[in-house]
């Protein structure tokens, strides 16, 4: 049986809302994924979080997760009419967050990857390196970790593949990529991204106000302490 779903136009994007089960909605948006809308995912979770028959609104890259109460079939069908029809009416939000630089050791015991990484690409180490600092990286939200930012703006000359293998323990701050996508491990943990370095800057202190060093809309660039070629 097909899954119902709703479907929108917005920003020249389209956007398609799904039932994903008893108590929760899911919007997709079409590849690529780009800044606006990331922009219009924050804009909608503000507007979405304040309908009754909604519990909590989670917002992931490029796309939304809805849950709500309890509902019947209908009720759902309805909401998810009602959210179709707010995301043809919600403009994109800018986020004026703060900037912040993001120290880190590049490449040996520290960043495991980058070597290999750099060959497979056809890169010098240091032209990685380049392309990974040069560029200025919007926070789209933080998930999978505490603090753990995850980053718009990687040149597609360092799109890279997860690890076909993940490890089973990922050293806190490490600094890797992992597909289009680039980001920090704010705690040690088992991870499949390619390590490119580390940093020493925490990412998440519970005894600052908020915890976490990132919020969405915030920019960042990684400036290399040094880089080891081996």
């Amino acid at each position: 049986m097909q899954t119902p779903t709703a479907q929108t136009d917005n920003n020249n994007s389209a956007m398609q809302w799904q039932l994903c089960s008893e108590t929760s909605l899911a919007l997709y948006m079409q590849p690529p994924i780009t800044l606006e809308k990331q922009q219009t995912c924050w804009a909608l979770a503000d507007r979405i979080e304040q309908l009754d028959a909604v519990v909590e609104v989670i917002i992931g890259m490029n796309a939304l997760s809805v849950f709500t109460k309890p509902l019947s079939f209908n009720e759902l069908n309805d909401l998810q009419q009602q959210l179709a029809d707010i995301s043809q009416d919600t403009d994109a939000k800018d986020i004026q967050g703060k900037h912040i630089e993001i120290p880190v050791h590049y490449g040996g015991q520290y960043g495991p990857d980058l070597k290999p990484m750099a060959e497979s690409l056809g890169l010098s180490v240091e032209e990685v390196v380049r392309l990974h600092t040069e560029a200025t990286y919007t926070v789209y939200f933080i998930g999978f970790q505490p603090g753990f930012p995850y980053l718009g703006g990687l040149s597609e000359k360092l799109h890279f593949p997860r690890r076909e293998t993940p490890r089973t323990k990922v050293p806190a701050g490490s600094v890797g990529i992992g597909g289009e996508q680039t980001g920090v491990y704010p705690f040690s943990s088992p991870g499949g991204w390619q390590l490119l370095g580390q940093t020493e800057m925490p990412l998440f202190d519970l005894t600052q106000t908020p915890p976490t060093a990132l919020s969405a809309g915030d920019t960042l660039q990684f400036k290399a302490i040094d880089i080891h070629d081996a």
